[in-house]
């Protein structure tokens, strides 16, 4: 589904990320795991066409969208749920929604259909409706901004660190959610701070350090791989 090649990207002089591959297949669950600066959020923003790569090549379904804009690719169904959540504070939780779902071609019956299984989902987000985004807690938040990309009926989520910050109950209930939607058929790759819990419900990982990929494999395996746990399961 997502073929990413030899990625590389820069901040100015700074040498983000350094060749990087990696591939998404189609219904899997993939982590990509590494310490802070690593490149996680830079791989997920250049395969989403927020930032640019000076070379190399991403291909999702056999299409080249090395330069196609951030909002071609979310009609073409890769949507991402940014780290820190980025929801619309000061609109309500529906218009939040609407927002998700402004750039997919379909009738008002099917938007709505949408947004009643997101509400079927997260039956307390249908209380809070039209409540203020930015008064729901963190984990409400962390949740309307997941509904929200599932607004646009993605085929590819990507998740960047979607349970940071949030009490264990919420983390908990975001992990049921991811491995659900993917039960459901979206296609996740997921950079996630918890280490030990990506591994657990992800098919495959890949590992970052310094802007390139060092480990790869079975999710697992490298869960049981002993400078895997040393670095990032704190074992």
């Amino acid at each position: 589904m997502l073929e990413v090649k030899d990625l590389n990207v820069y901040y100015g002089n700074i040498h983000a990320l350094k060749g990087i591959s990696l591939e998404v297949h189609e219904g899997e669950i993939i982590s990509l795991i590494g310490a802070n600066g690593a490149g996680k959020t830079t791989t997920l923003q250049t395969i989403s066409g927020i930032i640019r790569s000076k070379s190399g090549s991403i291909h999702y379904k056999g299409e080249d969208i090395t330069k196609t804009r951030a909002h071609k690719i979310l009609r073409m169904g890769i949507a991402q749920v940014p780290e820190g959540r980025q929801i619309f504070a000061n609109l309500s939780v529906l218009d939040n929604l609407e927002l998700g779902a402004f750039s997919i071609r379909g009738s008002n019956e099917e938007k709505v259909a949408q947004r009643e299984q997101f509400f079927d989902g997260f039956p307390r987000m249908r209380e809070r409706a039209n409540q203020r985004a930015g008064t729901l807690s963190g984990g409400e938040q962390q949740m309307l901004a997941m509904g929200r990309a599932m607004a646009s009926k993605p085929k590819l989520m990507i998740l960047d660190e979607p349970s940071m910050g949030l009490s264990p109950i919420f983390v908990k209930e975001i992990f049921s959610t991811i491995k659900r939607l993917n039960e459901e058929g979206v296609t996740i790759l997921l950079v996630e701070q918890n280490a030990m819990m990506a591994l657990a419900i992800s098919d495959r990982a890949y590992v970052l350090e310094t802007g390139k990929i060092v480990m790869e494999g079975n999710s697992k395996e490298l869960a049981n791989d002993e400078k895997v746990k040393q670095a990032y399961l704190g074992a």
